[in-house]
């Protein structure tokens, strides 16, 4: 459905609850879908925090329940049955003994989304809305590139102007280097970050361009140290983790972006942008399974190619998986309330 879609409830915004376990990368995916959704049909959303006791932490999720959850949880309860969510898009192992029985306690009012794959009741769930690359299958999964994330060309845009004083002197190109780190499946170890940062200067020097740089919270320190110092003479700015991130205002203003191969959701980001995404490699620990197949896909799509030590250019239609999952939602969501 394309343009106008048929509400499931007739009565004022959509209620959305977001719920995870609170971290930035998890909530993000859940995030990023309610506010998709929201942008398409008018919405409320509510961000919901749980974890669970330190002693149930690791139980199995079939055997937990609600009295197990740590008592600094938001609250799960609704005062009276109209009152729970309309839609309740959770993500993350924390939440799946929660989402598997909101339906019930909702009195069948709510339709239950679940980020990434939940390796655990899947049928329960009414969308699965996880990564083509995990190979999910199942009558209610929905596939898309990457996962669900928060950035948009207009949040981008609307988040630039607070960096553009530092930014916009620097010369062109602009190379925005997003640079991941130490994982099951990649490693970041010194010698491999200084030959890869002796790459990236050897490129933004022969084009005559600049560098900005930001490292996630997995980079190893010795290899942050390892990046930092073969790169910091390049006219540009390595951010050190002080004052407030700036990925949004290097996204914005970048010609290229790099992006080690180690993230999934880092490459489906920057895809998001049209902008060239160069994928620099890592250090695999085991077979690229996933990766690999991700790293295909956006290769296919034209959004990626591998970093080959030159900052060549390339367009392609940006990215906009998330946006595709909400309509996917609202539609199953009008289909049910029709049934």
């Amino acid at each position: 459905m394309a343009g106008a879609f048929a509400r499931p409830r007739s009565s004022g915004p959509l209620a959305i609850w977001v719920v995870s376990d609170g971290r930035t990368g998890i909530e993000n995916q859940a995030l990023g879908l309610a506010e998709a959704i929201q942008r398409l049909t008018p919405a409320d959303i509510t961000i919901k925090h749980i974890r669970w006791r330190p002693l149930f932490d690791r139980w199995p999720s079939a055997l937990k329940t609600r009295a197990m959850l740590d008592p600094a949880s938001d609250p799960l309860d609704a005062a009276r049955p109209d009152l729970w969510p309309d839609l309740w898009i959770a993500t993350g192992r924390a939440t799946l003994p929660l989402s598997t029985r909101i339906k019930e306690r909702s009195g069948g009012r709510t339709f239950v989304v679940q980020t990434q794959d939940p390796r655990w009741a899947n049928t329960r769930y009414d969308m699965i809305v996880a990564p083509a690359h995990d190979g999910l299958s199942g009558d209610n999964v929905f596939e898309i590139t990457g996962s669900p994330h928060r950035i948009t060309p207009q949040r981008i845009a609307e988040a630039a102007p607070a960096f553009a004083d530092r930014i916009a002197p620097l010369p062109h190109p602009r190379v925005a280097a997003l640079i991941g780190g130490k994982s099951k499946a990649f490693d970041l170890p010194p010698d491999h970050a200084a030959a890869l940062a002796d790459r990236i200067a050897a490129a933004v020097k022969a084009a005559g361009g600049s560098l900005m740089l930001t490292f996630s919270r997995r980079t190893p320190d010795a290899a942050k140290a390892a990046m930092t110092a073969r790169l910091s003479d390049l006219p540009g700015w390595i951010w050190d983790g002080t004052g407030d991130n700036p990925l949004f205002g290097f996204l914005h203003h970048a010609d290229h972006i790099l992006v080690t191969e180690d993230s999934a959701n880092m490459a489906a980001e920057a895809a998001s942008t049209g902008k060239p995404v160069h994928i620099l490699p890592m250090v695999p620990l085991k077979s690229g399974g996933k990766f690999a197949r991700l790293h295909d896909d956006l290769q296919s799509r034209g959004a990626t190619r591998a970093f080959d030590g030159t900052l060549d250019a390339w367009t392609y239609e940006p990215l906009a998986e998330t946006d595709r999952a909400a309509r996917a939602v609202l539609e199953a969501m009008s289909t049910r309330a029709t049934a």
